[in-house]
């Protein structure tokens, strides 16, 4: 009789009863969208443009691959979690993009895909430097932290679980004893990935793991919280709140390649000025870069590094909430930047 009302049950709800494996509540993911969409207009782009949108859906490539080897993971691991896959959420003027939120019986787990190109070190004050070889050169660079990027989603889900309370004493219950049910971890998804972590601090350390050590962690994670055990309903619950917080990040491509820098005529396209590098727009975003490290006297990576700034050559930001849209721009960089970048951006229109 428990399994016919279990059976009415799920039929009505749409969700399994007795959660005894992985459900992936949301699997759909806005790259997997947008890889679909370079690839209608790669059919009918004209030669000139080709390369750079080659270049876009290789960088897609990469995150999709990252993602999907995540996913295998949490597919094949028998665990009763609740599995939401890239979520883009945005609350006032802040949003993130988070590429997994996990559910479990006891703690909610945010995971950051980093599917990796190149060797990686952090170094004893936690900077990420990526050294990537081509044909015997080895280009060293810093990269933005993907942990001081997971812990920027943290501090948003922490004011959208606060403010969904209406009760003064529920908020500040809420806000003292977030961070021993809300957790974070980076996932390093390329195997092929050699990072050096011997003069990280242990705090750093401790949240870096390799794609095949995830459910380890979460076990171990699941099996050391203190918090009380969530009911299958409270799960859901939670599952749906996110899940209605989910706006679909769309990127208009037709937008993205109208820089006079990138887009260039059939007979530029045959020559090396197609590299990004050597278009005046980088090139001024990088003296940019520079002029304010310097003012500051920090690295320019600081400010923003390499992929960063070819993010914001694809992208072409309009306004600031446009470059927030952009991994590694934050509340706080965006006003302090954002201002001077659309300036440059602004000229190559």
């Amino acid at each position: 009789m428990a399994d016919f009302f279990n059976s009415v049950k799920e039929v009505i709800t749409q969700n399994p009863t007795n959660l005894k494996k992985p459900h992936i509540y949301k699997a759909e993911s806005d790259n997997k969208k947008q890889m679909e969409q370079l690839k209608e207009l790669y059919k009918t782009a004209p030669e000139s443009v080709k390369p750079q949108i080659e270049r876009d859906m290789k960088m897609l490539s990469y995150g999709i691959a990252g993602e999907d080897n995540v996913m295998f993971e949490l597919n094949d691991s028998y665990l009763p979690i609740i599995v939401l896959h890239d979520l883009n959420i945005k609350y006032d003027d802040l949003s993130a993009q988070i590429d997994y939120l996990i559910i479990t019986k006891k703690v909610f787990l945010i995971v950051e895909c980093k599917n990796l190109i190149g060797n990686i070190e952090v170094n004893s004050n936690g900077d990420f430097i990526r050294t990537t070889e081509y044909k015997g050169k080895y280009k060293k660079e810093g990269i933005y932290s993907p942990i001081t990027q997971n812990n920027r989603h943290l501090e948003m889900i922490k004011k959208v679980r606060v403010s969904s309370k209406s009760n003064f004493i529920t908020k500040v219950i809420v806000e003292k004893y977030f961070n021993d049910t809300y957790k974070s971890v980076v996932v390093l998804a390329n195997p092929k990935t050699v990072i050096n972590m011997k003069y990280a601090k242990k705090e750093i350390k401790e949240q870096i793991i390799r794609c095949d050590q995830l459910i380890s962690y979460i076990k171990k994670l699941t099996k050391e919280s203190k918090e009380p055990v969530f009911t299958e309903k409270q799960m859901y619950e939670f599952a749906d709140f996110f899940n209605k917080l989910h706006t679909t990040n769309s990127v208009d491509y037709t937008k993205k390649y109208i820089c006079d820098d990138i887009i260039k005529s059939e007979d530029e396209s045959k020559t090396d000025t197609s590299n990004i590098e050597e278009t005046q727009i980088y090139k001024e975003l990088r003296q940019l870069r520079y002029d304010i490290s310097k003012l500051e006297g920090v690295k320019p990576y600081f400010i923003y590094n390499n992929s960063q700034m070819e993010s914001l050559i694809s992208a072409m930001p309009e306004n600031l909430d446009d470059i927030k849209k952009i991994s590694g721009f934050g509340e706080v960089k965006c006003k302090k930047y954002g201002d001077e970048i659309l300036k440059v951006i602004n000229k190559y229109r």
